[in-house]
């Protein structure tokens, strides 16, 4: 089986990695690094060279397989299209395409919720475009799972199955009772409440462990402070943000 994989350029190799993982839309460890060139400055500091990483989406887990394929095998009488032919797709038949993989996953979870598909506008001009699913209902913490875990496992899966149907990646990400936008709103508040901790006691601040994406909300509520650096230390699950006062 052909494993999905994605060449990425920055000016470190941290930040290759974090961006590659923002694109598959995946966490961290759940990617293999190769590193290509580490970069690094030229001649007399000048013509600095950037980084380049290979990032390959390691095998999914075997609750991931099992689920996938049990969605997978409700389309499998389905004829396949060419692959010039998928990439062609419309923004509706991706809407479409999404908003029905995670309505027929919460079927199979025997969970009763409505689902919302829309697009979203990129980061920044040629930055991939997000796919917003919304999932409204009663009672659907099941879906969060502790520090999101059950919820980035749902968006893992459903950016497998929609990439496999329409046979080209969308950055699908998927949220719960309008849990994402609240814990975003509560990071960013506490990056700057941290932020200024670090400002004036002139220490090193370091955050809890957190998945990829929300130490992306903490580097990027920061990037445009004059007074401190952000870093992402650790590896795995254990993997943290440290907010550094500049000298």
């Amino acid at each position: 089986m052909t494993k999905t994989s994605l060449e990425m350029i920055a000016p470190t190799v941290e930040e290759a990695i974090q961006r590659g993982a923002q694109e598959l839309g995946l966490p961290e460890d759940a990617l293999d690094v190769d590193v290509l060139d580490e970069g690094g400055r030229g001649l007399f500091g000048l013509a600095s060279r950037q980084a380049r990483v290979r990032l390959t989406v390691r095998d999914e887990s075997a609750s991931s397989v099992s689920i996938a394929g049990a969605v997978s095998s409700a389309r499998s009488q389905e004829p396949i299209g060419s692959i010039e032919a998928a990439d062609e797709a419309t923004d509706e038949e991706a809407l479409k395409i999404s908003q029905e993989t995670v309505e027929e996953l919460l079927q199979r979870m025997s969970i009763d919720a409505s689902v919302r598909a829309h697009w979203g506008d990129p980061d920044a001009p040629g930055k991939v475009r997000p796919l917003f699913i919304d999932i409204l209902g009663d009672d659907l913490s099941i879906l969060i799972g502790r520090r999101g875990e059950t919820l980035s496992a749902l968006q893992y899966i459903t950016r497998l199955i929609v990439g496999k149907e329409l046979r080209r990646p969308v950055a699908v990400l998927i949220d719960v009772e309008g849990y994402r936008a609240r814990r975003e709103r509560q990071l960013r508040q506490l990056a700057r409440r941290m932020a200024s901790q670090a400002v004036e006691t002139a220490r090193t601040m370091t955050l809890e462990p957190m998945p990829a994406y929300e130490r992306r909300v903490i580097h990027m509520e920061l990037r445009d402070d004059s007074q401190v650096d952000t870093v992402s230390v650790g590896e795995g699950s254990r993997r943290k943000v440290t907010i550094i006062p500049k000298e």
